[in-house]
């Protein structure tokens, strides 16, 4: 997280910038990496004004406030950024994915094959799934608390579709596509 802090029309005080810096790292729980923060801290006659520009990854986030201190003054403007980022946030989980996105939750067809010895394999079963975008740690949970034998996604890492699979020695398997 990359923090800038920029005191106009008073001095600097190592204190009020640290304060101010922790304040703005508490939102790393809420934006995703990498971070750009600008703080601007200034001081006209009686009013101790706190400007604060967020960036992450397309998602852009201001606030401004003001009060007769510069502590309460950041406190204050922290506030009002936790609140536009839960919405915005709370705003892109309710929406319809895009076309990109949809690209990365790939549909996939999982087909079933007949077991009978005699016969030709033919497909038995055929359905559709959402290979959800996860991290393979992740992808191992899920696993974990499902009865399958293999879970489907999206990494995160490599944006391709990837297949985790639980091997009869207890470990798990992962088929990643080359590129």
């Amino acid at each position: 997280m990359q923090i800038n802090v920029t005191f106009r029309h008073t001095e600097s005080s190592d204190a009020v910038k640290r304060y101010a810096e922790d304040k703005v790292s508490r939102l790393k729980k809420y934006m995703d990496e990498p971070i750009e923060a600008n703080i601007v801290l200034q001081v006209e006659k009686f009013r101790h004004i706190a400007e604060v520009s967020v960036d992450s990854n397309g998602m852009r986030v201001n606030a401004t406030e003001e009060t007769h201190d510069m502590y309460s003054a950041i406190d204050m403007v922290m506030d009002k950024l936790e609140a536009q980022i839960k919405k915005q946030k709370e705003k892109q989980r309710n929406r319809k994915p895009s076309n990109s996105e949809r690209s990365q939750q790939l549909m996939m067809n999982i087909l079933e094959w007949s077991a009978e010895p005699s016969a030709e394999p033919r497909v038995v079963t055929s359905r559709q799934i959402f290979a959800k975008p996860m991290d393979v740690d992740e992808a191992v949970m899920q696993l974990n608390l499902s009865n399958g034998d293999f879970l489907v996604f999206t990494n995160r890492a490599t944006e391709a579709v990837n297949v985790l699979y639980r091997r009869k020695d207890g470990n798990y398997g992962l088929i990643e596509p080359v590129q």
